[in-house]
């Protein structure tokens, strides 16, 4: 599902990061009611491969996703699933 939103992380994290690959999923409305998006901050599926990530720790990719994203958290966005890769992973749900 997308939503204006996601498309705003989507342009968001392109800018932030060279060549990135990036995909977002608005997965809120498997999440309605949840006390914490009462609010109307979303959930969302992130995925991002960009080289960026090379020799950074998963810990540390995370960081740079949410450094990137700073101005919509919390009120945008309430849960971020983040799956950070660079180009040289051997990552099984890699995609072209």
């Amino acid at each position: 599902m997308t939503s204006p939103r996601a498309e705003r992380i989507k342009s968001m994290l392109e800018q932030a990061f060279s060549s990135a690959l990036v995909a977002v999923e608005d997965d809120s409305a498997r999440h309605a009611g949840h006390v914490g998006a009462r609010d109307g901050a979303g959930h969302f599926l992130v995925r991002i491969e960009s080289e960026d990530f090379t020799g950074r720790s998963r810990l540390e990719r995370h960081r740079l996703v949410y450094k990137a994203l700073a101005e919509m958290l919390p009120r945008e966005i309430h849960a971020l699933n983040i799956e950070a890769v660079s180009p040289e992973d051997d990552s099984p749900s890699r995609t072209q």
